[in-house]
């Protein structure tokens, strides 16, 4: 294995490089860079795919496609028009001239659930803002990571992107991961991937965007539609067997409307475990030294889950479904699982559904996403206001409604923030617009500033507040 402190030097001086002749280049030869690149990683949709499916051992390969869709297509339409280079505002008013600044080398870290989507995200929005990017990936999906880089960077060369404005690590190395993540000639790390890892990113010294963790409650309330609620929580459950971090983890309903509720999940192929087989999973759902999600749990399908159970179900079985009735360390179910498994709780009534959805909120899923079906905005305004969420979803399937652009007008993002109460730095879908730093041109303004009332009014301690803001009000 290389020398990590060498390999890391070679990598950054590289992108240094890079980074100081794409801050040259202007909007168009910009976004010819970004079409290109879209147009090439959206030709190898299928094949990325399939690839990442294999290599990974995790989620449906088709439903891979379907986010090597979004990563491409999805981010350009939302890409299109956005000013990343030279002035992006001009306020002649305020006499302010906004301009925007590339960050400089930034290193994509990418997750074992969504790789290649999350690859060519992570360079596309990079590449968007002139920013160059070091790809590392998680160490189970480096060759289906590093085929996904080497597609955007042929792309991006031929379409007059300069040398090295994508590179890739080309083998795993803890070293090295903190090597670049410390290299102080490092703009930012784009941190996907477990909590050990986001922290770390954080502790670095580097500035970095990344994610905490998702465990999404879903609230169905009693005005809701209930087939269409539980039509889409399995579109969104079920889709790339649960491997998005937005997917529902608990279903939440009130004890008027759960029999129907579980009648419909089961009409629609989806098997509630008996309490001794409730107890199985639960022992083999969490690594219980970490206490994490056991990786071989992560991505797997309901069935093949079952049989890790030991149990037997229809081969058609979409999600599996464990009753609970409590939230804790001490359950594994209510917390994070990425696979198609969904805790079942009910509830009395309003009031303690929407305390049981703040508490399963703080188990692990903090600043995350929140999901209600309901047709009363009365219950959807109380229930935004008291989750803790960077996104309230609202009769959307998670997935695919946190992650923006298919059901609403969110950015589509494969990184998304979950602010302070994630200890993260923002609730965005992290976009390009998140990568550029703005500098202001500030020019000068006479006689409408806090200087236009006379210093000797400040200093006059028998001037009130209220005489201050008068006169200041009627100056400016």
């Amino acid at each position: 294995m290389s020398d990590p402190k060498k390999t890391a030097n070679e990598l950054l001086s590289k992108a240094s490089i890079s980074a100081a002749v794409y801050s040259q280049l202007d909007q168009k030869e910009t976004d010819d860079i970004v079409e290109a690149v879209v147009k090439a990683g959206l030709s190898n949709r299928v094949k990325l795919a399939r690839m990442a499916a294999e290599e990974t051992g995790k989620g449906l390969w088709k439903d891979k496609v379907i986010k090597n869709v979004v990563s491409t297509l999805g981010v350009y339409f939302d890409l299109i028009g956005e000013k990343t280079a030279g002035v992006i505002k001009e306020d002649r008013l305020r006499g302010i001239t906004e301009i925007a600044q590339p960050l400089g080398p930034i290193l994509g870290v990418i997750p074992v659930t969504n790789p290649t989507s999350t690859v060519m995200f992570k360079i596309l929005i990079s590449l968007k803002a002139r920013n160059p990017i070091i790809i590392s990936p998680h160490r189970n999906a480096m060759g289906c990571c590093a085929e996904a880089a080497r597609i955007c960077y042929r792309a991006a060369l031929e379409a007059g992107a300069p040398d090295d404005c994508v590179q890739w690590v080309t083998e795993f190395s803890r070293d090295l991961t903190h090597e670049l993540m410390t290299h102080p000639d490092l703009a930012l790390i784009l941190a996907t991937g477990g909590s050990g890892l986001v922290k770390a990113a954080y502790s670095s010294g580097t500035p970095a965007l990344g994610v905490g963790a998702g465990n999404v409650p879903v609230y169905i309330e009693k005005t809701a539609d209930i087939p269409f609620a539980v039509e889409n929580i399995i579109l969104s459950k079920a889709f790339d067997n649960g491997t998005i971090c937005a997917s529902e983890q608990a279903v939440v309903v009130e004890e008027a409307i759960a029999e129907r509720v579980r009648s419909e999940f089961e009409k629609q192929n989806c098997y509630f475990l008996p309490p001794p087989e409730v107890e199985k999973f639960e022992k083999i759902a969490v690594d219980p030294e970490r206490g994490v999600m056991n990786p071989a749990v992560v991505g797997q399908s309901a069935v093949r889950i079952a049989e890790m159970i030991g149990i037997t179900v229809p081969e058609d079985t979409r999600i599996l479904l464990a009753p609970q009735t409590e939230v804790g360390l001490e359950y594994p179910l209510s917390g994070e699982v990425l696979a198609p498994v969904l805790a079942f709780y009910v509830c009395e009534d309003l009031n303690q559904a929407l305390k049981l959805c703040i508490e399963l909120n703080y188990r692990g899923g903090i600043g995350h996403t929140a999901s209600i079906f309901s047709n009363d905005d009365d219950t959807i305004r109380q229930f935004s206001e008291l989750m803790n969420a960077g996104r309230i979803v609202v009769n959307t399937p998670s997935s695919q409604g946190a992650v923006g652009g298919i059901f609403n007008a969110l950015h589509p993002s494969f990184t998304l923030g979950c602010g302070a109460g994630g200890k993260n730095i923002t609730t965005d879908n992290i976009t390009a617009a998140n990568l550029i730093n703005v500098k202001r041109i500030c020019r000068r303004r006479e006689n409408d500033n806090l200087l236009s009332i006379p210093t000797e009014i400040y200093l006059d301690e028998s001037r009130g507040a209220e005489e201050i803001i008068s006169r200041y009000n009627w100056n400016h």
